[in-house]
């Protein structure tokens, strides 16, 4: 039975046990396996090692709520750079980046995130690539309009969506207009369980798979992954008109399989100096998918 969340919550934020995590070599050896490192260049260097395996990725700057104005600026300079560096070591066919809706405004006002996330999206587009971003929860309304907005001027942005959603279906039948570029995550088993969630997936899938648009699956769920490449074959999608999204150092061996199969495959490459609260929200959310991330913390194998 794994704790109570608010057991980890409470063990995690305590100052000796991150102190211990946050120093100790072993930790933070594995912490390493799972970051690309503190800098942008550090994650520009993971995402060429990547390309070089035949993976394309996805990099972002970790710290994703905020409501200081300055800080949301802050990471927004943050991506600018980012982009310039992807561009200059010319990686932009193969990476993108993705940040979240609360760490460019989200939480102080939508105009402020919708302009900021349209700077992103026009210096990417500047760079040749494009940017994913993440919206959820009680934010998703004002997300999905910005959206579709973002996708008049700038129709290679990506938007993430999660099937554990109430609303998933729904709002995965508004997102399937031609180049629509959509990440299904299963998201936390909040309500329900996860067949349920794993149900919802499927059936967000087949109509992402049914339009017009390049759904992007983030899973590590192999049994998963087997039923979406039998649905992307009856829908009669070929190779490279979907791709497979999974979190960076997590069996990585399997990630290069399937890019070796033919299939198009994205690795999410974190980066930046808050990797513990990283860690603490992959721990502590209750998905199939965090089961998967905990074991690749005990073992870089």
């Amino acid at each position: 039975m794994n704790p109570p969340r608010s057991l980890i919550f409470a063990f995690a934020g305590s100052d000796i046990v991150r102190r211990f995590v946050t120093a100790g070599p072993g930790c933070r050896g594995r912490a390493d396996s799972l970051v690309a490192g503190a800098s942008a260049a550090s994650a520009v260097d993971a995402a060429e090692r990547l390309a070089g395996e035949g993976l394309r990725s996805t990099l972002a700057h970790l710290g994703e709520r905020t409501p200081d104005r300055a800080v949301a600026e802050q990471t927004v300079r943050e991506y600018l750079g980012l982009l310039d560096l992807v561009y200059a070591r010319g990686l932009s066919a193969h990476a993108e980046v993705s940040l979240t809706w609360s760490a460019v405004g989200g939480l102080i006002d939508d105009k402020l995130a919708l302009d900021n996330i349209w700077r992103l999206a026009a210096a990417a587009e500047q760079c040749d690539t494009t940017v994913t971003f993440d919206v959820h929860g009680p934010m998703t309304d004002a997300g999905l309009r910005s959206f579709e907005e973002l996708r008049h001027t700038w129709p290679r942005v990506g938007i993430v969506l999660r099937a554990s959603s109430p609303r998933a279906e729904a709002d995965t039948a508004s997102l399937t207009a031609e180049g629509t570029r959509v990440r299904l995550r299963a998201g936390a088993v909040e309500t329900g369980n996860q067949h349920e969630i794993d149900l919802s997936y499927v059936r967000c899938a087949n109509v992402l798979l049914a339009g017009d648009g390049h759904p992007m699956f983030a899973t590590h769920d192999r049994r998963l992954i087997d039923v979406l490449t039998e649905r992307a074959r009856w829908y009669g999608r070929k190779q490279g008109e979907y791709e497979f999204q999974q979190w960076y150092g997590v069996r990585p061996a399997y990630q290069r399989g399937l890019a070796e199969g033919g299939e198009t495959v994205r690795i999410h490459v974190p980066y930046g100096e808050q990797w513990y609260g990283h860690f603490l929200r992959r721990l502590t959310e209750p998905s199939a998918d965090a089961k998967i991330f905990l074991r690749a913390l005990a073992s870089r194998s």
